[in-house]
């Protein structure tokens, strides 16, 4: 892969995502299926403080944000799905293995399979392609979307999580699974990219936990930028089934969503962000830098 064809371009603008088959070799995608598998089977319960990942429901006052996850920006940590529990004693009604909603979120540095498949020359190419001037890595995922308990993710934008001014967050989605509608795979609101803009954000809060503020007026949108226009239309999702080995980009502004995995098959994907480091990151967004800083694509 040596970035992005001139047929690509025009779909990623047009679209706001676009699906690259066959972007990690078969070989690669087991490699890294093994490393989740691994890191599932190894990780203890032992102090754990079992927090359950929620997207926040539609109301979004779920959202998760306790210390383990506010701290989990260069560790490797695991967060449950909220249905492995048993509602009434609250303990696990699935093998741990089978309970993990994500692991997250410095895959890409402290797990050598991940590195190799984010901090690549292929990646700084194809981020070169979309415009980036200074890349940089952050927030990487493995999402276990697990059989039959895996939860819906409601209809959100990237750029509310990691935002910039202006917004610049992109998506890199390896499906490590062939991820089909019957175990949730993605689905996307064509050109959303252009007519939605970030209103609010995702930040740390004064007095402890996380919630959503509003974007000040004045502050990049993301839509603005790019010169598109806000329709409030309603939005129409297409699905967005792929094979394993396929790379997903997609834009911070697009609106995007998955359903709950009823089937018996897992939906294993491995995701990481990546920013403008020439736009504003501060110091209110939950995922902070080391004093090392995020990685820099342009390096590799």
């Amino acid at each position: 892969m040596t970035g992005l064809t001139a047929d690509q371009k025009a779909s990623w603008d047009a679209k706001g995502y676009l699906i690259i088959p066959n972007a990690l070799s078969a070989e690669k995608v087991q490699e890294l299926l093994a490393e989740s598998h691994k890191l599932l089977d190894e990780f203890s319960l032992d102090g754990h403080p079992m927090t359950k990942f929620s997207t926040g429901g539609e109301d979004e006052s779920k959202h998760v944000g306790d210390e383990y996850f506010l701290t989990s920006g260069d560790k490797i940590r695991f967060f449950f799905e909220e249905d492995a529990f048993d509602p009434a004693t609250g303990k696990l009604t699935k093998p741990k293995s089978l309970a993990i909603n994500k692991i997250g979120h410095a895959l890409h540095t402290l797990s050598p399979p991940f590195r190799s498949a984010s901090l690549t020359p292929e990646n700084r190419e194809l981020a070169a392609s979309l415009g980036f001037r200074d890349p940089l890595v952050l927030q990487s995922m493995v999402i276990c979307k697990q059989p039959e308990i895996g939860a819906a993710v409601r209809s959100h934008q990237d750029s509310t999580f990691l935002y910039t001014d202006p917004p610049s967050a992109v998506g890199f989605w390896y499906a490590l699974e062939d991820c089909t509608v019957l175990n949730g795979c993605l689905s996307f609101a064509e050109g959303s990219h252009k007519r939605c803009p970030i209103k609010k954000r995702f930040v740390r809060l004064e007095g402890g936990g996380t919630g959503f503020e509003e974007v000040e007026e004045g502050r990049g949108d993301g839509v603005t930028e790019c010169g598109g226009v806000e329709t409030g239309e309603e939005e129409k999702f297409e699905l967005g089934e792929v094979k394993a080995g396929s790379l997903v980009l997609i834009h911070g502004n697009v609106l995007h969503k998955s359903e709950r995995n009823t089937s018996g098959k897992s939906r294993f994907i491995y995701t990481f962000h990546v920013i403008e480091g020439e736009n504003e990151y501060d110091a209110k967004n939950w995922l902070q830098p080391t004093s090392e800083g995020f990685s820099r694509l342009n390096e590799c």
